[in-house]
């Protein structure tokens, strides 16, 4: 049961990605919580995705760090702050302020932002703290810098429905940013004239809308959008008047593009050029056009100069800043801008401040300090770089885990393991980087702490607790302050509320600004906190919506900066390689922390998988639905194999969410080199070389079972599900005594009864264990992947009155319909419902598909699956 601190419902806002969705949550008597989008709230109008509906499931307190611990050992809060205190000084008193680091992420509240950052920059004199948005935005930061003078993101979702060009790279929105598929999709529906651009190696979900699908090959949207801008120039569709008056550098610029005409291009992107051309024609004749990127763009090594690129022929035509124009940079996490706003990032200080001498002594006096850092500290990579050769005495990491999400994971966690002192705060007891730390500080989570976070449109929203702290859990805030207060620091930490600290947040971004910066809240300056209503910045008097449309941007003149972009090289792969781009899916976040806690999020994909070309697939003797290995020379994962020409030939997807926790072998940025964009820092995570190869088994296996397993020696990735945890399983070589393995493994009690179905011909074998008509364990073996469906077996674990023969048959009787493979996660509905709603009830379209099942008709991110197993299911009776 969950503690509730009341049954009245909470406005708030979601903690996932970027969007910023507002979240009504309700506690419940029985101690659930009920979750509803906000209809209130203008990101999504009520709208939430298929994480955001399944949040009250994601609350349980199994797994929580709920007390301070010290090398393992349960502590008070007092012992553990005064060691991570009295390390942290040793440190810098021995050796410098820059022996000490602090890692944050996109998950912290601006509140708790803003404490470790003036701690850190303000006191400890050190620039050394960064964040994992340096993986995920660090090149936006940067584009949007040399480009406008300030990291400003000039638009609005508004912007997205008013359009009649949508382009959108590198960002497969429909998985990632559903809410915002949804807008750009209902507005289609409504418009027919609107027309989506993808630009994709991948044919992702997104692509579903798209009128143009442009396969590029890794990096080649550098010189698509260096080929648009010449184009642009060369037929006469640059607005002169507003490249005269508010821009500068348009003619260096353009001299590098006059040498990408469309056959060089289409030679370098990889991308066919007649499709090219038609979209060049598209954006030259359509005013309203907006570009939308994400981490396809900046997760590279020349991701800067993507953004740049695609920020030049906005500026060559003056979409910027006005309704329905303008390049729009969407982040993937929850408060990413609230931490860039705070100066998270090494190279930041507070309130959008650069290290100028100006800044770092305006900084100085109003936090009233004179140790505040000189010089931008290390970013992520280098940080952890520096921690492994020693230069690193003490870390802190805020609720993230490095040690699976960062390029060269691997080194990562030796890096951590060198480190002479590591502190976690967390929310949970066991991350792949937790078990690394020497102390582990029990975190406050969402729907216990309070705050503030920015989505990607610059809008301010509350976040706000609905549940009591459990345990000796604490906000994030306020373990800073109590290490700051002993470090000696006492006066300027005396904060009791997050209140507090976000009106001196405010009161800094205000602090001798008068227009000349662009993050400036002065106008909630005394506002009521506790009723803020989401708010886009900068707030002078009243909020903007759009930025630059006067053509006033932040840079000295006032001007923008056109960058010149010479695309990097093509580089060609090694023979037998292949190029590992990584990413998300539909249904998880990150490192699963949360997302793995609900059921039905890992339903529609409970397993690291890699995505392959099916001409490579034959190539390497990949067959679909076994084990590969993916390697290189800096580590390997097995996973299982999805054969599909969604994938472009020569390249490789895998998802980064699986991690120690939940599978054998899938940490898939342990492959990842630390190679990084030289003006942001930012690593390449889409770009690895990598070969192939099957991975001999002898036997493949599924399990569903009453309690989590205890699984050695052999493949295994495990999922939580409705009752249970449901896992895969391949061995190497067979158990020498069945029965044995399965009781060791599953901690099954001497008395309970085992019965089994064993075919010597054929190899396959199953095991049932029951107890009075409710299934304990059931696990299915065979030379070939197991063909039991997944879903029905799953909902053994909470049926009544089985039998063992039925079980040990591996499939559904009539008394239980087997639903198939889950595709709408939202309402659990499974691919042969769907089916059976196209051939039987006559449901040729996804409307009518969620008229009859639901399904889709939450957050639509399974509609192109639904869509095509419409396609499938009339190829079949046609």
């Amino acid at each position: 049961m969950i503690a509730q601190s009341s049954t009245t419902t909470v406005k708030t806002t979601c903690p996932y990605c970027g969007v910023g969705c507002g979240v009504l949550a309700t506690p419940q008597a029985d101690g659930s919580v009920a979750i509803s989008g906000d209809p209130d709230h203008p990101a999504n109008f009520g709208r939430l995705c298929s994480k955001g509906s399944a949040l009250g499931e994601t609350l349980s307190l199994d797994g929580r760090l709920l007390h301070p611990e010290i090398n393992g050992r349960r502590t008070d809060w007092d012992e553990a702050l005064d060691l991570v205190a009295a390390k942290f000084r040793a440190a810098i008193d021995e050796y410098g302020p820059n022996s000490v680091a602090i890692y944050g992420s996109g998950q912290l509240l601006t509140e708790d932002y803003y404490v470790a950052n003036k701690l850190m920059k303000g006191f400890v004199g050190s620039a050394n703290i960064d964040t994992n948005s340096r993986l995920c935005m660090a090149s936006s930061v940067a584009g949007h810098k040399r480009a406008f003078g300030s990291d400003t993101v000039p638009g609005n979702y508004e912007d997205l429905e008013l359009a009649d060009l949508i382009v959108l790279v590198g960002s497969n929105l429909a998985w990632c940013h559903p809410v915002l598929y949804q807008r750009i999709a209902a507005a289609k529906a409504s418009r027919p004239d609107m027309r989506v651009v993808v630009i994709d190696p991948r044919r992702t979900a997104t692509a579903d809308i798209a009128d143009l699908h442009l396969p590029i090959q890794s990096d080649g949207d550098s010189a698509l959008f260096v080929g648009l801008l010449a184009h642009l120039s060369r037929n006469g569709f640059a607005d002169q008047r507003f490249v005269d008056q508010h821009t500068s550098g348009a003619e260096a610029a353009l001299m590098v593009a006059e040498d990408w005409p469309l056959e060089r291009v289409a030679a370098a992107s990889g991308a066919p050029a007649e499709d090219i051309a038609r979209f060049y024609e598209w954006f030259a004749a359509t005013e309203k056009a907006v570009t939308v990127y994400s981490q396809g763009v900046n997760q590279s090594a020349a991701g800067t100069d993507k953004v740049n690129a695609i920020i030049n022929c906005h500026l060559l035509t003056g979409r910027i800043g006005r309704r329905g124009m303008g390049p729009f940079s969407v982040t993937g996490q929850p408060n990413a801008m609230g931490g860039r706003e705070v100066g998270g990032l090494a190279n930041m200080l507070a309130a959008h401040m650069d290290f100028t001498e100006e800044a770092i002594e305006r900084v100085g006096r109003f936090w009233g300090t004179s140790s505040v850092a000189t010089k931008p500290g290390l970013k992520a990579v280098d940080l952890f770089a520096a921690m492994a050769r020693g230069e690193i005495k003490a870390v802190w990491i805020m609720a993230t885990n490095p040690v699976d999400s960062m390029p060269d994971a691997d080194g990562v966690r030796a890096a951590l393991r060198a480190c002479p002192f590591v502190v976690v705060s967390d929310m949970n007891a066991r991350t792949d980087t937790a078990v690394e730390a020497h102390v582990r500080l029990p975190a406050a989570g969402w729907g216990e702490k309070e705050g503030t976070v920015t989505n990607s449109e610059r809008r301010l929203s509350r976040q706000r607790p609905f549940l009591a702290l459990p345990g000796d859990a604490r906000p994030d805030w306020w373990i800073i302050k109590e290490v700051a207060q002993r470090l000696g620091f006492r006066a300027a930490f005396r904060y009791s509320s997050p209140a507090e600290i976000f009106a001196e947040h405010v009161a800094l971004s205000a602090f001798e600004n008068d227009g000349k910066r662009d993050f400036d809240l002065s106008g909630l300056v005394g506002a009521d906190y506790a009723s803020i209503a989401p708010t886009q910045w900068p707030v002078r008097g009243k909020p903007m919506a759009r930025m630059f449309g006067d053509g006033d941007f932040f840079t000295p003149d006032r001007k923008a900066r056109f960058v010149p972009v010479a695309p990097p090289p093509v580089i060609p792969t090694s023979p037998g390689s292949l190029v590992l781009n990584t990413g998300r899916v539909r249904d998880h976040w990150h490192t699963m922390t949360r997302t793995g806690k609900a059921a039905r999020l890992s339903a529609h994909y409970a397993e690291p998988f890699v995505e392959i070309n099916p001409a490579d697939a034959s190539r390497f003797n990949i067959r679909g639905a076994t084990l590969a290995r993916v390697g290189n020379g800096q580590g390997s994962a097995i996973l299982r194999a999805i054969v599909t020409d969604r994938q472009p030939r020569g390249q490789l997807f895998v998802p980064m969410h699986w991690t120690d926790q939940f599978s054998s072998n899938g940490r898939i940025d342990a492959l990842v080199r630390s190679k990084t964009d030289p003006v942001s820092g930012q690593p390449a995570l889409k770009m690895a070389q990598c070969h192939i190869e099957p991975v001999r088994v002898r036997l493949y296996g599924f399990f569903v079972s009453a309690q989590p397993p205890k699984l050695t020696g052999l493949y295994w990735a495990v999922a939580q599900t409705m009752g249970g945890t449901r896992g895969e399983l391949a061995w190497f070589d067979e158990p020498a005594d069945w029965e044995a393995w399965l009781r060791t493994s599953f901690d099954l009690p001497p008395a309970a009864r085992m019965r089994s179905l064993v075919d010597e011909r054929s190899g396959r074998r199953s095991y049932a264990v029951l107890e009075g008509g409710r299934l304990i364990l059931a696990l299915y073996a065979s030379p070939d992947p197991v063909i039991v469906s997944r879903q029905w077996a799953t909902e053994l674990l909470h049926a009544e009155g089985l039998s063992a023969s039925a079980v040990l048959a591996g499939r559904p009787g009539a008394y239980m319909p087997d639903k198939g493979a889950i595709v709408c996660s939202c309402f659990s509905v499974g691919a042969n419902t769907i089916a059976a709603a196209i051939a039987g009830e006559g449901c040729d379209t996804v409307e009518a598909v969620g008229r009859c099942t639901k399904a889709g008709t939450n957050c639509g991110s399974c509609r192109p699956e639904i869509r095509r197993i419409i396609e499938r299911v009339h190829v079949a009776v046609g």
